[in-house]
C-alpha cells in the first residue's frame, strides 16, 4: 500500500479532512458578507415600502385635499382676504398639485381645471387695488406673512418651470396647458417686478424690493429649474410658434429679469457680481441651437441689448473653466453626440454672434460709450468660445479646408450638412466687411475692461486695447472653423471678405514685418527701405486702418482689383525692370543667406500664438487674393505688394514651410502649415512663369542642411503621407517644397527614384537577366504610331520593360543592324515625331513663339483619339524612365493639369492671345456689353460643321452685360484652361502615371519638366561632348581627323549640330546634366579607306560616307583630309533619315 495514501492524522487527533486556517477565514468572512447583503437588503426594502406607503397616503391625502379644496372654493361666499388666498387657496393648491402632477410628470383634465382656478384667483388678487385682497401685500407684511409669501412665489416658480417643460413634450390638451402655463408666467412676472404692485407706497417700497429680488434670485438658483425649463420649451418651438408667442414673450422676458436687478453691479467694477442667474442663462439659453431663428424678433432685440450681453461676456471670461464644463455636462446629460451635431459651445458663439451683429446698424456704433469694452469683451469672447469649439471638432478627426465638402448620399449625411448649413447662417455677419471694419475702427483705443483671471492679473490697471493681434485671432479661428464645419464653400466667404477688405491685408503683413523681419534681422537688399517703413509702425492702429477705409481710397483698390488694364508684360521684363531698384534680385544673388529669415528657422513652433494667428489669417488671406490677380496688377501697378515686399514674404513663406516641415510641426499648427505652403506655392508658379525674385531666395533655406541625394530619395519614398507635417522628415520637404533644391539635384533625385523602381522590379522577378521578359515589336517606318499602337497599348504599367524593335523600310524589307537599345530610342523618338505633329490631329501647336504643344479639341472627334493620346503619355513616361530625350516641350497650361497645380487666368495668354486679348478688352470695355451681342456659349469648328457649347446651364439665353462680364471672363477662361483640356490631360495622366509615379513628376515645375523631357536648350556645348568622347581603332584627340571634325562642329548650325547628335544617339538634345551622364559615352571610330596615289595627288579625298552604331552611339568616321569634305559628308549622312545601311 502506498504510504502517501494512507490516512494522515494530525497531532491534535483530527483527521486530515479539517479546514485550514486560511480556509477557515474565508468562509467567515463569506458568512459575515451574506449577513451584511442581508441586512441591506432588508434595509432597502423597507425603505422601498416606506416610501411606496408615503407614496400612497400622500396621493391619498392630494385627492381628500384636491375635494376638499374644489367644494370649498365653489361653497365660499364670505369676503376675499390676502389670508384667504394664501392659506385656503394657495397653499393646498400648491400641495396636491405637486404631488399628483409635479411628482407623476402628467397633468389630468381635473387637474387642468384646478390650475386654472387657482390661476385665476390669484391674478384677480394681485390686480386688485384692496390692501386685504392683494396677495403681494403679504410680501411687505410681517415676518411671518412675508416668509409664506417667499416660500409660495418660489414653489409658484417650480410649478412654472414644470409647466414650460410640459408645453414642450405634452400633445394632449396642448391648449389647455398653453393656458394655464400663460396665466402663471403672466403671475410671476408681476410678482418679479415690485414697482407694478398695487399697493406699494413709499412707506413699503424697499420691502417689496427687497422681497421680489429674493424671488429673482431663486429664479437664477439652478434648484428652480426655470433656466432648464426655458431651454427646453425653446428647442421645442418651430417656426410656427403665433399660439405659443404671448407663452414665449413671457418666458423669455421673466429669464432675463435677473439681468436688470444685478445692472447696477457693473457700474462699479470692483463690486463683481457673479449672479447664478447669469451663469445659468449662458450655460442653458444661449446654448440653444438656432436661438435666434426660435424666437420672435421683439426678444431678439430685447436679448441682443447690451445689458444682457455685457453681463454675459464678463461671466464667460470670468468663469471661463467652470461654464464651459457645466455646458460640456449639459451636453452629455442630453445625450447629444459631437459626431453627427454641433457642440453646444459652438451654438453659444453662434448665438452670440448673431444676437451681436445682427446686422450694420445693430453692430455698436463706434461712437457710443463704452463700445470699446463691448468690442474688446466680444472679441475675446468669441475666441475663448471658438477655440474650445475648435478643440472638440478637430479632435474627432472633421476633414480641413482643401477637401471636398459634397454632401454623403445617406439621409445621416444630409441630416449633418443641414445642421451644418443653419450654424453657418449664425456666423454670416462676420463675413461682412462692415464687421470688421467696426472692429479695425475701435482698435487701438483703450478701454476698461474685466477679463479672465490670466488676462485681469497681467494688467494692473486693468486697461485693455483691441490690437490687430485680437482680431487677427479672432478672424483666424473663424477661418478655422469654417474649414470644418462649413459643408458648402469652406472658408470662402471670411476669405472673400478678408481679401478685399481695403488695406487689411497691408496692415497684417506690415505688423508681421516688424515682428518677423526686425531691422537687425531684414535682408541684405531692404535693409535701405526699413527706415521709410518705421514711420508706419508708430502710428496708431487705428488711425492707419480707419484711413483705408473711409477715405476715396476704398473704391479705387477695389476698382483696380476688378479692372485689367494693358497687356501682361513678358517673363524678362520684369526681372530686368527690377533690376535697377535697391533691392533688386541681381543685388541679392551673392548674398544667398540673407533670404533664410532668422526668427522662422524654428519652424512654426519657434514663434508665438499671436504670430501665429496672424501669420495664418495672412497666408490664408492672401492665398485667396493671389487666385485673383492678374499679372498687370501684381507686376505693373504692383497691387497689394511692390515686388521687394513680395520677395520678402516669398522668402518668410519659404523658410517657414521648410523649417516647419523639417522639424516637425504639432497638430495645432496644421491649418497654418497649410494656408503657408498653400501661399507659397502661388507665389512660386508665379515666379516660375513671370521671375520677380532671385533663385537664390527659394534655395536659401536648404543651403546648409540639405542631405545627399541618395538619402533624401529614399526618405520621399517611405514617408507615409499622413505624417509629412507631425513627423519631422527631409522626405516630407521633397515632396511640398521640392525648390529648396537645385533643379540639377532634384534631376538627380528623380534618376534615383528611377533606379530603386527598377530595383524592386529585379528584386520581385519583372527583370532576370538582359533581355529577359523584352518585349519585342516590329515597326514600318512609314507607320510607327499605328504600329506601336497597336502592339503596346495593352500592356500598361510592362512597358517599363525593355522594348527589341525591328524597323521595316518603306520597301518592306527589314534594317540591317541589331537592337541593343539605340533602335529603341529612335523608336521613341519616330514616334512622338509623328504623333506630336499638328498633321496627325492629336496635338496642336500654340500661337505664340515657342510653338508649344497642346491636345488638340479635334482629337475627341478622331477614332481612338482619347486612347492615342493615353497611349502617347506611356510613350513619354518611357522615354522619362530610360532617361531619353525627346524633341517636344508642352504648353505649360498643359504641364500644370498634369502636375495638379492650379491655372492662372493670366497663362490664357500662352495658350491663345488673342482669346485673352478679347477677354481683357471686355473687362476694360466702359460701355454698354449688351451692344456686343455676347452671350455665355463658345463656338468650335470640325470639319467644317459648327457646334455650340454652353458656359453654363442655359447660358445661350444669358447676355453678357456690365453686371456679369467678370463671370463671364471666368467662365470662358475656366471653359479654355480646364474644361476643354481636362478630358486629354486626365488621359495623358492615366499614361505616363502607369510608368512614372506622380510624386515624381510634382519635384518639377511646368517649365522644368519641359528640361526634364526635352534636355533644355536647342544646342549642344561642343567643348563638353569632346571633353567626354572616346576614341577607338586609331583616333585620339590630336589625330588630324579628329581636328577637323571638331572644328566642322564648332562651324555647324545648332540645328545641324542636334541632328548629328541625333545621327548618332538617336536623340537630338544632350543629356540634361550634361555628355558625362550620356550612357553609352560618345565614341568616334576610325574607318581607314584606301585612296590610289593619282587620286591623293589630285587632291581628291575619301568618298565614303560616315555611319553610325546607334545601339553604342558610335559614329564610324572615315579619315577625311579635307574639312569641307567631311562637312558635306556629314551633313548628307545627319540628313539621309538612315540607320546602319550607311555602314
Amino acid at each position: 500500500m502506498d504510504l502517501n495514501r494512507k490516512h494522515k492524522v494530525s497531532l491534535r487527533g483530527a483527521s486530515s479532512g479539517e479546514m485550514s486556517r486560511d480556509a477557515l477565514l474565508a468562509q467567515v468572512s463569506q458568512a459575515r458578507e451574506l449577513r451584511s447583503y442581508a441586512r441591506r437588503a432588508n434595509a432597502a426594502a423597507i425603505f422601498i415600502q416606506r416610501v411606496w406607503r408615503s407614496y400612497i397616503v400622500r396621493k391619498k391625502a392630494a385627492f381628500e385635499i384636491q375635494e376638499e379644496w374644489e367644494s370649498s372654493l365653489s361653497s365660499h361666499s364670505d369676503t376675499l382676504t390676502k389670508s384667504w388666498v394664501s392659506s385656503r387657496v394657495l397653499r393646498p393648491f400648491l400641495f396636491f398639485i405637486r404631488s399628483l402632477c409635479v411628482q407623476r410628470q402628467k397633468i389630468e383634465p381635473r387637474d387642468v381645471h384646478c390650475l386654472q382656478t387657482c390661476f385665476k384667483i390669484l391674478l384677480e388678487s394681485i390686480n386688485s387695488n384692496d390692501q386685504g385682497y392683494n396677495f403681494c401685500s403679504l410680501a411687505v407684511g410681517t415676518s411671518e406673512e412675508s416668509k409664506t409669501w417667499a416660500c409660495q412665489t418660489r414653489r409658484l416658480v417650480s410649478l412654472c418651470s414644470f409647466l414650460l417643460t410640459e408645453c414642450g413634450y405634452s400633445q394632449e390638451r396642448m391648449k389647455d396647458v398653453l393656458g394655464v402655463t400663460a396665466l402663471l408666467l403672466r403671475i410671476l412676472i408681476v410678482l418679479t417686478d415690485p414697482k407694478s404692485w398695487k399697493i406699494i407706497s413709499k412707506q413699503n417700497f424697499e420691502d417689496a424690493e427687497t422681497a421680489g429680488k429674493m424671488i429673482v434670485q431663486f429664479l437664477g438658483n439652478c434648484k428652480s429649474g426655470y433656466y432648464t425649463a426655458v431651454r427646453r420649451y425653446i428647442k421645442s418651438l418651430t417656426k410656427n410658434t403665433d399660439e405659443r408667442l404671448l407663452i414665449t414673450t413671457s418666458a423669455v422676458t421673466l429669464a432675463i429679469r435677473p439681468f436688470h436687478a444685478r445692472q447696477p453691479a457693473f457700474v462699479d467694477d470692483s463690486q463683481l457680481d457673479t449672479n447664478l442667474a447669469v451663469e445659468e442663462y449662458v450655460s442653458l439659453i444661449l446654448t440653444v441651437p438656432r436661438l435666434v431663428c426660435c424666437l420672435p424678433s421683439a426678444l431678439i432685440r430685447a436679448l441682443k441689448h447690451k445689458s444682457i450681453l455685457m453681463p454675459s461676456f464678463h461671466t464667460i471670461l470670468i468663469l471661463r473653466d467652470k461654464l464651459l464644463t457645466r455646458i460640456s455636462e449639459i451636453e452629455h446629460s442630453e445625450k447629444q453626440s459631437c459626431t453627427t451635431e454641433i457642440p453646444s459651445v459652438g451654438w453659444a458663439m453662434g448665438n452670440i454672434i448673431s444676437l451681436a451683429t445682427v446686422s450694420e446698424n445693430d453692430f455698436m456704433d463706434t461712437q457710443e460709450s463704452n463700445s470699446e469694452m463691448f468690442y474688446v469683451l466680444y472679441v475675446r469672447v468669441i475666441v475663448t468660445l471658438a477655440k474650445n469649439l475648435l478643440s472638440q471638432v478637430e479632435k474627432v478627426g472633421t476633414q480641413d479646408i482643401h477637401h471636398d465638402f459634397e454632401a454623403t448620399p445617406d439621409e445621416t449625411g444630409k441630416g449633418k450638412n443641414s445642421v451644418k448649413i443653419s450654424f453657418v447662417e449664425l456666423l454670416r455677419p462676420v463675413c461682412q466687411q462692415w464687421h470688421l471694419a467696426k472692429l479695425l475702427a475701435a482698435s487701438g483705443k483703450e478701454t476698461r475692461v474685466i477679463a479672465d483671471k490670466d488676462a485681469s492679473t497681467s494688467n494692473k490697471k486693468g486697461s485693455e486695447i483691441l490690437e490687430l493681434f485680437d482680431i487677427a485671432r479672432f478672424y483666424s479661428c473663424m477661418l478655422r472653423i469654417f474649414c470644418v464645419l462649413n459643408p458648402v464653400v469652406g472658408p470662402l466667404p471670411v476669405l472673400n471678405m478678408l481679401s478685399f477688405c481695403p488695406g487689411y491685408i497691408f496692415s497684417l503683413w506690415s505688423s508681421l514685418e516688424s515682428v518677423l523681419l526686425p531691422e537687425d534681422g531684414c535682408t541684405a537688399d531692404e535693409s535701405s527701405h526699413k527706415p521709410a517703413e518705421a514711420s508706419w509702425y508708430r502710428r496708431s492702429p487705428s488711425e492707419k486702418k480707419l484711413k483705408h477705409l473711409k477715405n476715396d481710397g476704398v473704391n479705387k483698390w477695389v476698382n483696380v482689383l476688378n479692372k485689367f488694364s494693358g497687356k501682361s508684360p513678358r517673363p524678362r521684363e520684369h526681372v530686368e525692370g527690377t533690376s535697377d531698384q535697391p533691392g533688386s534680385s541681381q543685388a541679392n544673388e551673392s548674398t544667398d543667406g540673407g533670404w533664410d529669415v532668422q526668427t522662422l528657422r524654428g519652424g512654426p513652433v519657434g514663434i508665438s500664438k499671436d504670430v501665429s494667428c496672424l501669420l495664418h489669417l495672412f497666408c490664408a488671406t492672401y492665398a485667396h487674393l493671389l487666385v485673383v490677380l492678374d499679372d498687370i496688377q501684381f507686376y505693373e501697378k504692383q497691387i497689394p505688394f511692390t515686388l521687394e515686399k513680395q520677395r520678402r514674404i516669398a522668402s518668410v513663406l519659404n523658410t517657414l514651410v521648410y523649417n516647419g516641415l523639417l522639424r516637425g510641426t504639432g497638430p495645432e499648427n496644421r491649418q497654418l502649415m497649410d494656408s503657408a505652403i498653400r501661399c507659397l506655392h502661388l507665389l512660386y508658379e508665379r515666379d516660375c512663369r513671370h521671375p520677380f525674385c532671385p533663385s537664390a531666395l527659394w534655395l536659401s533655406p536648404g543651403r546648409t542642411s540639405r542631405p545627399p541625394i541618395a538619402f533624401a530619395a529614399r526618405t520621399h519614398e517611405v514617408l507615409p503621407t499622413s505624417d509629412v507635417f507631425t513627423s519631422p522628415s527631409m522626405g516630407s520637404v521633397i515632396t511640398i517644397t521640392p525648390h529648396v533644391f537645385p533643379f540639377e539635384e532634384r534631376v538627380h533625385v528623380f534618376r534615383e527614384f528611377i533606379s530603386m523602381d527598377k530595383a524592386s522590379r529585379k528584386m520581385a522577378g519583372e527583370v532576370d537577366a538582359p533581355g529577359a521578359r523584352s518585349i519585342e515589336i516590329v515597326v514600318r517606318r512609314g507607320h510607327v504610331v499605328e504600329d506601336g499602337f497597336r502592339q503596346l497599348n495593352s500592356i500598361g504599367s510592362k512597358l517599363k520593360s525593355s522594348i527589341h524593335v525591328s524597323f521595316v523600310n518603306e520597301s518592306g524589307l527589314p534594317e540591317a543592324g541589331l537592337d541593343y537599345g539605340g533602335l529603341s530610342k529612335e523608336f521613341l523618338t519616330d514616334i512622338t515625331k509623328a504623333a506630336f505633329a499638328t498633321e496627325y490631329g492629336l496635338f496642336s501647336q500654340t500661337t505664340t513663339s515657342d510653338r508649344l504643344l497642346v491636345p488638340s479639341p479635334s482629337a475627341r472627334y478622331l477614332e481612338n483619339g482619347i486612347q492615342m493620346i493615353e497611349f502617347l503619355g506611356r510613350i513619354v513616361g518611357k522615354a522619362l524612365y530610360e532617361g531619353i530625350l525627346l524633341d517636344y516641350s508642352f504648353s505649360h497650361v498643359f504641364i500644370q493639369k498634369l502636375l495638379g497645380r492650379y491655372s492662372f487666368i493670366d497663362e490664357l495668354s500662352g495658350l491663345d492671345p488673342e482669346l485673352y486679348k478679347n477677354l481683357m478688352y471686355i473687362k476694360e470695355y466702359e460701355g454698354d456689353l449688351q451692344e456686343l451681342c455676347l452671350d455665355f456659349t463658345v463656338t468650335e469648328e470640325f470639319c467644317g460643321k459648327m457646334s455650340i457649347i454652353e458656359l453654363k446651364p442655359g447660358g445661350k439665353d444669358i447676355s453678357v452685360t456690365n453686371e456679369n462680364k467678370m463671370q463671364y471672363i471666368h467662365a470662358m477662361a475656366d471653359y479654355k484652361l480646364n474644361r476643354q483640356i481636362v478630358p486629354f490631360s486626365n488621359a495623358f495622366y492615366r499614361g505616363l502615371t502607369d510608368l512614372i509615379c506622380p510624386a515624381w513628376l510634382k519635384l518639377f515645375n511646368a517649365h522644368e519638366f519641359n528640361q526634364l523631357l526635352s534636355g533644355g536648350n536647342h544646342d549642344i556645348d561642343v567643348d563638353d561632348l569632346r571633353r567626354n568622347t572616346k576614341y577607338t581603332g586609331g583616333y585620339t584627340d590630336s589625330s588630324r581627323t579628329i581636328k577637323i571634325f571638331w572644328e566642322v562642329m564648332k562651324g555647324f548650325e545648332p540645328s545641324e549640330r542636334c541632328m548629328l547628335l541625333k545621327f548618332v544617339t538617336s536623340c537630338s538634345r544632350a543629356p540634361l546634366l550634361g555628355f558625362r551622364y550620356l550612357q553609352p559615352t560618345f565614341i568616334i571610330h576610325k574607318v581607314s579607306c584606301d585612296t590610289s596615289l593619282w587620286a591623293a595627288i589630285g587632291g581628291q579625298d575619301v568618298e565614303r560616307l560616315p555611319s553610325a552604331s546607334t545601339c553604342y552611339n558610335t559614329l564610324k568616321l572615315p579619315t577625311y583630309k579635307r574639312a569641307s569634305t567631311m562637312r558635306e559628308k556629314l551633313l548628307y549622312a545627319i540628313t539621309s533619315n538612315a540607320g546602319f545601311e550607311l555602314s
